[in-house]
């Protein structure tokens, strides 16, 4: 009864979740971070990547709107 043990880091994490954002993933690359990411971190840093987007699109519309017009 050996349980595959599971070695990541954050930073592969990241990266997988990025590139799951995008869109862009090879299948091979889908199946490796299967094996090697913990679920629950890749939940954490998908949460926190979309927090980061939302708030980075809000940040962006209070800077277009403040901006003055030239008309």
């Amino acid at each position: 009864m050996n349980t595959p043990v599971r070695k990541s880091s954050w930073l592969r994490t990241i990266q997988a979740v990025l590139w799951s954002f995008v869109g862009l993933r090879k299948n091979s690359e889908y199946q490796h971070d299967i094996e090697k990411l913990n679920p629950f971190h890749i939940i954490a840093v998908a949460i926190g990547v979309a927090l980061l987007f939302v708030l980075g699109l809000i940040a962006l519309v209070n800077w277009v709107v403040v901006q003055p017009t030239g008309l």
